[in-house]
């Protein structure tokens, strides 16, 4: 049976490929209300992605097999 890719993960988690290994990115959470009382520096930090840990890195890619 083929490996299904697990929806909900491929929709949080951007997959980048480079010299160095995978790279996986994810949106800083808290982006989609309520950002006008957060602090200049608050707002700042959460338009950057988050890279994930080496630990998440495993368990992400084994629920997008087809990466």
């Amino acid at each position: 049976m083929k490996a299904k890719t697990h929806k909900a993960t491929s929709k949080r988690f951007i997959v980048k490929k480079s010299k160095k290994g995978v790279k996986i990115l994810k949106r800083a959470e808290g982006q989609d209300h309520f950002n006008s009382r957060e602090s200049g520096k608050t707002k700042r930090n959460k338009r950057s992605d988050n890279t994930m840990s080496k630990e998440m890195r495993k368990t992400i890619l084994l629920a997008l097999p087809n990466v």
